[in-house]
């Protein structure tokens, strides 16, 4: 996933503020500006940036339609998750209840025959 880079992901943010040209991300990385410009291409292809040639800069910005489909994406499964957390729970509420009133009517039985055979 072309985001789970940290360089990737730094040039990400670095691009959430302002378009910066390929030179000024290429200088924000201690990494050889072609791997840089291989970075910047995974990012282009995956469509989370998009680049413009304006004279001989080539300027890039964060594309957020793709990121947008991704947070969809999160919500739901964040969604669908805390759903069957909050079943579960109730499963488990409903199994110690269950417990809990067979317990009780144990001991009620228990206490209910000792008396019996006390007064026999």
């Amino acid at each position: 996933m072309a985001i789970t880079d940290p360089i990737r992901s730094d040039i990400l943010r670095m691009l959430r503020d302002r378009r910066s040209t390929a030179g000024e991300i290429a200088g924000a990385f201690s990494v050889s500006r072609p791997a840089v410009s291989r970075h910047l291409r995974v990012l282009r292809e995956a469509g989370l940036v998009r680049d413009e040639a304006i004279g001989r800069e080539r300027y890039y910005e964060l594309e957020l339609g793709p990121l947008a489909v991704l947070e969809t994406f999160f919500q739901e499964l964040r969604a669908r998750a805390t759903w069957e957390r909050r079943f579960m729970a109730l499963e488990t509420e409903v199994y110690r209840e269950t417990k809990k009133r067979r317990t009780a009517a144990a001991a009620t039985t228990t206490t209910r025959d000792t008396k019996q055979k006390e007064t026999a």
